[in-house]
């Protein structure tokens, strides 16, 4: 008899997902991580005394387009939910600002006064949009194959109107996109902006999915777990521990067992556990880089492109709550702060991470979820979080980041205090994540946060590689999950839940 039906590698929110299904049906579940802690980068640690900080997400946007909270009732483990309105802030320094509302209609109307017109023309970019945004998270829910993208996007009506009329503007980069809706730059700009948040810049071709779900926002909304974004992960270990499930910590699997043609189990501190399945949440490249025998790592592994990082985050502490120049009160506090003066600053960037430099003059996301959640830091204090980009992991001229971090940090909050003045001086501790750090604390390699590149070439039934995209592998009874897997990255979980509908479907048969 083995030792578990299932055994997990890895313990980041997908793999931890798919555990708790599998769990939740019965089976007996093992969970490996290398870590003290359970979540990967969906985890929150107290790094400045009275001060949490997330290690790794912080918006939870995306899940909320799934069933995952209510399906495995996640709220009896702890789990809660703050929802956040308004969900996006952009400020200029002048004094304008432009704010994404949950509602559709308060962002119109809101648009409309500032910028008589892009108010209706936003209005129309959701309406055209929509369809094809539902039909973008129906696809993220199901597993990728061509028969899945064909019921989905072609017959599932993902187009409103003439498929030939739309087909131009989904093949296109999104900055042009935007451009085809909205005359005004500042509200083009945090449209772009939060599009390039899964790494290819607004020129990239094929890009302008990023851009076209946009209607989804107002869909999901936005919420934090109360106590850190890492409460999503340690509710999951909850779950899977009600449920009979076993999670070792400080457990880093050293190998995966393969017996002719099927994985058998995994090596762990020299010792042997055995199971029916074995489930890898592991990034792909230690997937097959590292925990497969050499004689079993499949062609298409060897051509998988995680590309040169591309973002950084300054995890801050203050001593007081940030304030906006251009809206001094607490909603621009509670919103996702999207800090990029226009496209050319972003454009800009990406030049400079394109030769190898730390972006010069970086655009920002700002996070200052204390202002919802006084948990994260004692009273009257603030938790702020800046991620930026673009920036290299491997710098040009034979740099290196233990060089130049504190300077690269000091830039950053330049950048952030422009708008917010006088932040610079509430600082009372930081935490600086550079690309090296995010590589060498949570595994993620040359420091991208979605594990593979998010381009075209590595999406749907091309993430991780072609013939692996489906959850399965060439062995038997080993499936992957987790970020290297499509839909890709984001705290979304639709790869772990996708992932445990195809182990448990297999695992009835054998029942059978």
């Amino acid at each position: 008899m083995p030792d578990f039906d299932v055994i997990t590698v890895g313990a980041g929110h997908n793999a931890l997902i798919t555990s708790a299904y599998l769990a939740q049906a019965g089976y007996k579940v093992g969970v490996f991580e290398r870590r003290d802690v359970v979540g990967g980068a969906v985890s929150t640690k107290e790094i400045v005394p009275g001060y949490q900080f997330d290690l790794g997400g912080s918006a939870h946007i995306l899940i909320r387009l799934t069933p995952i909270i209510e399906e495995l009732g996640l709220e009896r483990y702890g789990l809660e939910y703050i929802d956040i309105d308004p969900l996006f802030f952009a400020p200029y320094r002048d004094g304008e600002s432009v704010f994404i509302h949950r509602s559709e209609q308060k962002t119109v109307e809101g648009l409309e006064r500032s910028y008589p017109g892009e108010g209706e023309a936003y209005r129309r970019f959701m309406d055209d949009w929509r369809p094809f945004g539902k039909a973008v998270k129906e696809l993220f829910l199901s597993t990728p194959s061509p028969l899945n993208l064909g019921k989905k996007m072609i017959f599932g009506k993902a187009i409103k109107g003439d498929w030939k009329k739309a087909l131009p503007k989904i093949l296109k980069p999104y900055g042009e996109v935007v451009d085809s809706y909205f005359k005004e730059e500042r509200v083009k700009t945090p449209l772009v902006w939060m599009a390039a948040q899964s790494g290819p810049p607004p020129s990239e071709p094929f890009s302008s999915p990023f851009v076209l779900w946009q209607p989804l926002y107002h869909e999901s909304g936005m919420a934090r777990p109360k106590g850190g974004s890492g409460m999503l992960t340690q509710a999951l270990g909850r779950h899977i521990e009600a449920h009979g499930g076993q999670l070792f910590v400080n457990a880093s699997v050293e190998k995966i067992l393969v017996e002719g043609t099927r994985a058998t189990g995994v090596q762990v501190g020299g010792q042997v556990y055995t199971a029916r399945s074995v489930v890898a949440g592991t990034h792909a490249l230690e997937t097959f880089g590292k925990l497969l025998p050499e004689a079993h790592r499949p062609e298409g592994s060897r051509h998988m492109r995680v590309g040169n990082g591309f973002g950084a985050i300054l995890r801050l502490a203050l001593n007081a709550p940030v304030r906006y120049s251009a809206h001094p009160g607490d909603a621009a506090r509670r919103a996702l702060g999207l800090i990029c003066r226009d496209r050319a600053q972003l454009s800009a960037a990406y030049g400079d991470f394109l030769a190898g430099r730390p972006a010069a003059d970086p655009p920002i996301v700002a996070m200052s979820f204390s202002a919802v959640d006084d948990t994260l830091a004692p009273p009257g204090g603030e938790v702020l979080w800046l991620w930026a980009q673009y920036f290299p992991y491997e710098l040009a001229h034979g740099a290196r980041w233990a060089d130049i971090e504190d300077e690269v940090a000091e830039r950053i909050l330049d950048a952030y205090e422009v708008y917010a003045p006088g932040t610079k001086a509430k600082v009372v501790g930081k935490l600086f994540q550079h690309p090296e750090w995010l590589e060498r604390h949570l595994g993620l390699y040359r420091g991208n946060v979605m594990h593979l590149e998010m381009s075209l070439d590595q999406m749907f039934a091309l993430r991780p590689f072609l013939g692996m995209a489906e959850y399965k592998t060439h062995l038997k009874g080993l499936y992957l999950t987790g970020a290297s897997t499509h839909p890709g990255g984001g705290i979304m979980g639709a790869s772990g839940r996708n992932a445990a509908r195809v182990v448990l479907k297999d695992l009835e048969k054998k029942k059978v």
